[in-house]
């Protein structure tokens, strides 16, 4: 990597915080597990004053959902279900569904529909969603707050509750993301038995060395915690009605009161908090095929079969209508993350086989397979659609790259 084009990317991190567009982001590249860059810029804490440092920890938001997807192939290696499974398998609320009918326009116009598979939650196939998308079902849920927040109490009565709506369409006809991935992470504790954090601590941390990375902010931690801001006027996961703020960041959540330092809830698709270096060892094990440092957490077949795209097409040719962390034109979705299938349909320089996905706080990764790259950035703003930040910074990257 060219090091005056890298400075490129410092500059970029810098006119980011100088426009008040991010309060701070830290970036993390290695290279065949070299390390090429690393800089942090601005505040983690503008109130404060305090830096955005290498050691500050922010919330992933759905850069939880590959952690999940890993720990689900952990059990699945075992040879404790197979992935066209019924989820009703594991959680008998699940046995009887009922999906909306084309064109629906209330809630309780439904039709009978079969129970969603592991294979259709871990790919946004199932039938589910996320109560910031459009639609009747997504209306249902943000009624309900069916949102997996921190401080949302017991994830199997979540889960339990959540199998009480109706499907947004049958299952394996279209592509939505959605809350599916927190009912796999139920998933896991009914297959291992154990709490969904106890299980990532001792099957995917521990052998990682992510000491920082749980479900609660460490007590140890201090005023390392990064705030969280927003350009909009309300809640910032409210995307359905957006209205831009006055103040470009406005803070949401603050450390010292965060329901992020008492969570109750274990939520597998969005729920981990923790720091740049623990993510890169964990996008780390991902480029080199699931190795740790004292053997694998799963089997390089196994990853190759996560990292390949498990759609009939690209996103866009499954009628998607909700948000979605990624473009959808020439990407692909793997088991936790999307895939790049053709760069230039995608409008983004990349390298075919991409793995990558992202957080709602503009949290963002990816391994490039042909270049050997591990790219993660933090920073903290909600929704991580305000600015075009994940294209910007791969066409920054592939820039500095000479060969």
């Amino acid at each position: 990597m060219d090091q005056n084009r890298l400075e490129n990317i410092r500059l970029w991190q810098q006119r980011y915080v100088d426009e008040r567009k991010y309060a701070g982001s830290a970036l993390l590249i290695k290279q065949a597990g070299t390390e090429r860059y690393f800089h942090a810029a601005g505040r983690r804490n503008v109130e404060e004053n305090l830096d955005f440092t290498r050691d500050t920890l922010a919330r992933i938001y759905s850069m939880t959902k590959p952690v999940t997807s890993v720990a689900l192939m952990i059990l699945a290696e075992k040879g404790l279900f197979h992935l066209d499974a019924p989820v009703s398998d594991f959680i008998p609320e699940f046995a009887e569904m009922q999906a909306l009918i084309p064109g629906a326009t209330s809630i309780d116009q439904t039709e009978p529909a079969r129970t969603p598979t592991l294979h259709e939650l871990l790919t946004h196939t199932s039938g589910l969603s996320y109560p910031f998308n459009p639609g009747i079902l997504s209306q249902a849920m943000d009624h309900e707050q069916l949102m997996f927040k921190p401080n949302q109490g017991n994830l199997g009565k979540m889960v339990a509750h959540l199998a009480s709506y109706p499907l947004a369409f049958q299952p394996g006809t279209r592509w939505e993301y959605s809350v599916s991935i927190d009912v796999l992470g139920r998933v896991i504790e009914v297959v291992s038995g154990r709490s969904l954090g106890d299980f990532f601590a001792t099957e995917i941390f521990e052998p990682l060395g992510m000491g920082e990375t749980g479900f609660r902010v460490p007590r140890t931690a201090g005023n390392r915690f990064a705030s969280l801001y927003t350009p909009l006027s309300g809640d910032a996961m409210a995307l359905n009605a957006a209205e831009p703020s006055v103040e470009r960041l406005r803070l949401t959540d603050l450390h010292g009161g965060s329901p992020f330092e008492t969570a109750d809830m274990m939520s597998g698709g969005g729920g981990l908090v923790g720091t740049i270096d623990d993510y890169m060892r964990f996008t780390e094990m991902l480029r080199q095929k699931g190795r740790t440092r004292d053997g694998f957490i799963l089997s390089p077949k196994t990853i190759e079969f996560m990292m390949k795209n498990h759609l009939p097409g690209d996103i866009a040719s499954m009628g998607p209508q909700s948000f979605a962390e990624q473009p959808m034109d020439g990407m692909g979705f793997g088991l936790g993350g999307a895939v790049v299938l053709d760069p230039a349909r995608a409008r983004c320089p990349g390298s075919v086989g991409d793995f990558s996905w992202g957080g709602m706080a503009s949290t963002f990764f990816w391994v490039d397979p042909v270049q050997d790259l591990s790219v993660v950035f933090f920073t903290q703003l909600a929704p991580s659609s305000s600015y075009p930040a994940r294209a910007e910074l791969k066409a920054l990257v592939h820039g500095a790259l000479t060969a």
